[in-house]
């Protein structure tokens, strides 16, 4: 089938959490014959940091931020037997919703894929004109990228004919272990760009730890932190691209997860960088949410830290051996249950059954 891919940017992870699982899954989509085009706009930069080069397996559109480039890029719909329309793509995102799943033909498939959905249902909870709630009973399914139940049922309750989480996951070929690297060198490093809903949470969860422990070394990578107050063990980095993650996990004593307010309100929303530290083998330490146990077990696969004390008192308590017995069983984990290639294959079924049902109700009505 012929995808048509409306996202934020398959090219750069600059201000851009999505890179990852948007490359995970649309290149093993591909892998089961899909052809896809995936129609990002030139902004905020990402462009000028890119991470990969256009891939094979994908037709990358960038186009300018303009109404008059997404006139365009939006006509393309009208070709594809699927159009996703995703959340976040950063400028004109209620156009490109309505635009797009105007133009898609009779026979395609209308997806939203939520990758912020607690976010987006906060919005459309304090916003009854919100797009997305215009646009749900057009859809044919929206798909988000966690939130478990409480997603599911919340997307039902506003109309969403059918909801389905697909899970953050793993790809091996591009996340896994290395040697370690002297740039990152620590007992313990956060990767996340600093964003108002997460500051807190960094500051309970990685500043207060580094506050209690003046005899270890901390470090935190990602944009926006440089104009941030912190305790003098704490080494800043900056931008970490693509390529350096699997250096930025494997280097470190252990490496932290540290969930936006509203995801680990909402739970069943397990970041991006979880899979990438446990593909690399890393100690990884978590902040608390609900449904951890659904893709790695807590004190054999993961640690989990309630507040900035447990986590200090885990980075007491962890010997280089139990770190590394932590990191290679979350590794199993991951690559046996949480691989790109797994969440492919389900994309693929949805896809290719969805499809099939609305042609069959397509057939029907033409023959009414």
């Amino acid at each position: 089938m012929k995808i048509a891919f409306y996202g934020s940017s398959l090219l750069s992870s600059y201000w851009n959490g999505a890179a990852t699982y948007y490359r995970g899954i649309l290149e093993q989509l591909a892998r089961h014959g899909h052809h896809i085009a995936f129609y990002e706009p030139d902004a905020f930069d990402r462009q000028q940091h890119r991470d990969i080069d256009p891939p094979d397996w994908a037709r990358v559109v960038v186009y300018p931020a303009t109404p008059d480039a997404l006139k365009g890029v939006m006509d393309e719909a009208a070709d594809a037997d699927v159009v996703v329309k995703a959340s976040g793509v950063g400028v004109f995102d209620d156009e490109l919703l309505d635009g797009v799943m105007r133009r898609a033909g009779p026979h395609a498939l209308r997806i939203f894929w939520d990758v912020d959905a607690a976010a987006t249902l906060d919005e459309m909870r304090a916003d009854p004109d919100h797009a997305v709630r215009r646009a749900l009973p057009g859809l044919d399914m929206v798909l988000t990228y966690g939130g478990g139940d409480p997603v599911v049922n919340a997307y039902r309750g506003f109309g969403a004919v059918e909801c389905v989480p697909v899970y953050n996951a793993l790809d091996p070929q591009s996340h896994h272990p290395v040697p370690p690297d002297p740039r990152f060198t620590a007992d313990l490093a956060f990767l996340g760009n600093r964003l108002p809903d997460r500051e807190a949470r960094v500051e309970e969860f990685f500043l207060k730890p580094a506050a209690l422990s003046p005899g270890r070394q901390f470090l935190i990578g990602g944009n926006g932190w440089d104009s941030k107050a912190m305790p003098g063990n704490v080494r800043h980095r900056g931008h970490v691209y693509t390529a350096e993650h699997n250096a930025f996990n494997c280097s470190p004593l252990a490496v932290l997860n540290v969930a936006r307010d509203s995801m680990a309100h909402i739970g069943f929303s397990p970041a991006t960088r979880v899979f990438e530290a446990a593909g690399a083998g890393a100690c990884l330490i978590t902040d608390a949410w609900e449904g951890i146990e659904m893709f790695l077990t807590p004190d054999e696969e993961v640690l989990v830290a309630r507040d900035g004390q447990d986590v200090a008192d885990h980075l007491a308590a962890l010997t280089p051996d139990r770190a590394r017995a932590i990191g290679q069983a979350a590794l199993a984990r991951v690559r046996a249950e949480h691989s790109y290639e797994l969440r492919g294959r389900q994309v693929d079924e949805i896809l290719r059954d969805r499809s099939g049902r609305r042609a069959a109700r397509h057939h029907q009505m033409e023959g009414a």
